[in-house]
């Protein structure tokens, strides 16, 4: 079940393969190479190419304190995994910010997070109660947009953490 697809920093295209509980490589020539994830159920969605030259994944369904982590895989497929510091998070989207992190959305607990390559991780509620934030993009204006789907919202952050919301 692919899922999330971006262009790696090697040269390849990388995805995740959601119920296979992998992180798939495609060269240009279609040679296919998976890379397990070590966490079972993680439910791989989302992934781009971070600043570090690594990929980062959201993974939906995975972690001991119930739900959600991200995940890093260097392009020789070496996978490391930090928890979502709130629980129930489910993170899904996720993008380099202009800031040199990566930004990541929580759909149940309506945060958006920011996680250094360090791994560090800091998060920002939404103002909407229940407002589902789902995917996130780096915007031409330095900020970062997000949907939400429940609040029939846009949102933007910035990297200072400051949410505005356009219904």
């Amino acid at each position: 079940y692919p899922y999330g697809i971006t262009s790696g920093p090697d040269g390849n295209v990388w995805f995740t393969e959601r119920y296979g509980n992998l992180i798939g490589k495609i060269t240009p020539a279609g040679v296919i190479t998976n890379f397990p994830i070590p966490t079972a159920n993680s439910n791989p969605i989302e992934i781009t190419t971070g600043p570090d030259g690594n990929l980062w994944f959201t993974e939906y369904g995975a972690s001991s304190s119930c739900c959600g982590q991200i995940g890093k895989i260097t392009t020789a497929g070496v996978v490391t995994e930090f928890p979502v510091p709130t629980s129930n998070g489910y993170p899904h989207g996720i993008t380099t910010g202009p800031d040199g992190n990566l930004w990541f959305t929580e759909v149940h607990t309506n945060k958006i997070g920011r996680i250094t390559p360090g791994g560090v991780t800091t998060e920002f509620s939404t103002p909407t109660l229940n407002s589902e934030p789902l995917y996130i993009v780096a915007g031409p204006d330095g900020n970062l947009w997000f949907t939400e789907t429940v609040g029939s919202k846009l949102g933007r952050i910035t990297t200072a953490g400051e949410i505005t919301e356009f219904p």
